[in-house]
C-alpha cells in the first residue's frame, strides 16, 4: 500500500523531470487533508523552496463559505511581478484564475490566529493586488486526479502573477467587477463572483492553518484568494490580462 512518502516521492519527481506522474496507483495513500498538507511539506523540504524560513507566499480558498477552506504555501521562483513572462516555462496545463492577494500588515503567531474572525483579520491586512494565479498540476489526470492528491500537489497550482500593491481598503465586494482577457478571445466579465463574496474570508482558516504547530506568519506574508472566473484556458503564446475595476491590473505572457 503506498503511503505519503511515496505521494512526495512521485511529486518531487515529476517537479525535477518535468514529466507528469500517475495518480491512480496512489489514489487510496491519502485518507484525510492532514496527510495531504503533509505531503506539501515533505516536497518543500526535498526541493529546498523555504530553508529555515516560513512561505511568505500561500494560496486559500474554497468553493462556498460552507465548504472546508483549503491552504498551500507557493514555492518562491514561481512568484513574478507583473508584467510576467512565463513563455519559457514548460507547463502542463495553462489554467487562469483571476484573483485578488492580500499582504499582511503585522506578524501572526498561533494565539493571535485562535482569536481571529473575519472582521478582526481584516485589520491585519496592509495592502491588496490583482493576481493571476496559473492552474498546473504534476498528476497526469489533471482536474480529475483525488482531490487530496491535488491537495498534496499545492492543489494544481504553477505560478502566480502579482500586479502593483495598493493600500488595503474595504470594499463592496459583491459590486466588484473582473475582467480577463485571453490572447484575442472575447474578455470575460464577471461582478461579485468570488466564492466566498470577500477575499478576506479566507484570513483566519489560512492563518490558523499556517501558525499550527508553533509557526509565525511573517508581516509581509501574501496570500491569494480565490478565482472570480474559474479556469480559463490558455494556449502557449497567448498574453493574459486581468483588471480588477478601482484596485488595478496584471499579466502575464504564455
Amino acid at each position: 500500500m503506498p503511503d505519503i512518502d511515496d505521494i512526495a516521492t512521485a511529486l518531487v519527481n515529476a517537479r525535477r523531470t518535468g514529466e507528469a506522474e500517475a495518480s491512480l496507483p496512489l489514489a487510496q495513500a491519502l485518507a484525510e487533508p492532514a496527510q495531504a498538507y503533509a505531503v506539501q511539506e515533505r516536497v518543500a523540504r526535498a526541493l529546498g523552496w523555504f530553508g529555515d524560513a516560513p512561505p511568505r507566499w500561500w494560496k486559500s480558498g474554497g468553493p462556498s463559505r460552507e465548504a472546508v477552506l483549503t491552504h498551500a504555501p507557493l514555492p518562491p521562483a514561481g512568484v513574478k511581478p507583473s508584467p510576467a513572462d512565463l513563455s519559457k516555462q514548460p507547463f502542463h496545463r495553462r489554467g487562469i484564475e483571476a484573483e485578488i492577494a492580500l499582504r499582511l500588515g503585522r506578524t501572526v503567531d498561533a494565539a493571535l490566529a485562535a482569536t481571529l474572525d473575519v472582521d478582526k483579520a481584516r485589520s491585519l491586512l496592509d495592502a491588496m493586488a490583482v493576481s493571476i494565479e496559473i492552474v498546473d498540476g504534476r498528476w497526469s489526470e489533471g482536474m480529475q486526479a483525488p482531490a487530496l492528491l491535488r491537495l498534496a500537489d499545492l492543489q494544481t497550482h504553477g505560478a502566480l502573477v502579482l500586479g502593483e500593491w495598493v493600500p488595503w481598503q474595504p470594499r463592496d465586494w459583491t459590486a466588484q467587477r473582473c475582467r480577463v482577457r485571453v490572447g484575442q478571445r472575447l474578455d470575460v466579465q464577471r461582478t461579485g463572483t468570488h466564492s466566498c463574496s470577500d477575499p478576506a474570508w479566507v484570513l483566519p482558516a489560512w492563518l490558523r492553518h499556517a501558525t499550527r504547530g508553533g509557526q509565525v506568519v511573517p508581516e509581509g506574508t501574501v496570500v491569494t484568494t480565490g478565482t472570480w472566473v474559474g479556469i480559463l484556458d490558455a494556449q502557449p503564446g497567448e498574453r493574459v490580462e486581468v483588471v480588477f475595476e478601482g484596485i488595478g491590473e496584471a499579466a502575464v505572457q504564455l
